[in-house]
């Protein structure tokens, strides 16, 4: 049973070589190819009942189920079992990931305190073109603060000289955002930091940055429960050298939840590229 999981996971690229436990416990690990000390890698493994168990990673968000029988194959109670098991596989996977968004959370706040407001020539806003609203500079990232609807601080997004961007980890993402200016007739929603901040600069519209194509539409949906009357603009990276172009399909997929407008470049690129050609 070990030799087929171990085996599943590598599969899905989250080998390791740590010792499997199947105890029906959730387990952190470090997988193969990852930083050093990281703990990037979770599973649940059940032996009794039926061997099967569930497996993923924090770092991408991914997640699998497993069983040593095929699943076509299994009995009426067999099948019983296996949800129970996948049952308990998923509330100790939220329970775990409830901590570590937790942890993350105190952590932003103690790095958000300490951090001092970014100076105007950092390389990154020299390079984009842009201005700084309302990042700060921990040693020598800016940082910014991603929240909820609410304005609760959930997690920080760093952003190097070179425009290297890291998230702090274990923090939430999904649904959270970086605002820029006060919303009144319209909200424009946008990729990274640079987008947004070229956006407001040349339409004087409120942005909400979300970090990524596929945090879109959690963030579209945090900015229309918040201003249900409010227009909602889905200012999409236009990835036309990206199969299927992500920027523009999830951007497209958040404006058809929330009824809200979609904006595309008229280039491969982001409003960013347009900004700082003159043509924003």
């Amino acid at each position: 049973m070990m030799d087929a999981f171990m085996q599943s996971l590598a599969r899905s690229g989250l080998s390791t070589k740590e010792k499997i436990v199947a105890d029906g416990q959730l387990h952190r690990f470090h997988v193969n190819g990852d930083r050093p000390g990281s703990l990037n890698g979770w599973y649940v493994l059940f032996y009794g009942g039926i061997p099967a168990g569930a497996f993923g990673s924090w770092k991408t968000g991914e997640k699998h189920s497993w069983c040593l029988k095929d699943r076509n194959q299994l009995t009426t109670a067999e099948r019983k079992e296996y949800k129970r098991q996948m049952s308990l596989a998923t509330q100790a996977r939220a329970e775990e990931q409830e901590k570590r968004h937790n942890t993350a959370r105190k952590k932003a706040e103690a790095i958000w305190k300490k951090s001092r407001n970014a100076p105007g020539d950092h390389p990154y806003l020299l390079a984009k073109a842009v201005r700084n609203h309302g990042l700060r500079l921990y040693k020598s990232s800016l940082v910014m603060p991603l929240r909820d609807g609410s304005g609760i601080l959930w997690s920080l997004q760093f952003i190097a000289h070179d425009g290297e961007k890291q998230f702090l980890s274990g923090g939430r993402i999904r649904g959270c955002y970086f605002a820029i200016g006060t919303p009144v007739k319209a909200i424009c929603i946008a990729e990274g930091y640079a987008t947004g901040a070229s956006i407001y600069e040349a339409t004087g519209h409120a942005v909400a940055v979300a970090l990524n194509a596929g945090n879109m539409i959690a963030v579209a949906r945090t900015i229309r429960a918040k201003f249900p009357a409010i227009k909602i603009i889905l200012c999409a990276d236009n990835d036309t050298k990206t199969k299927g172009n992500p920027g523009v399909t999830k951007a497209r997929e958040a404006a058809r939840a929330v009824g809200g407008v979609l904006a595309i470049p008229n280039i491969d690129g982001d409003f960013n590229d347009l900004f700082r050609g003159g043509c924003l």
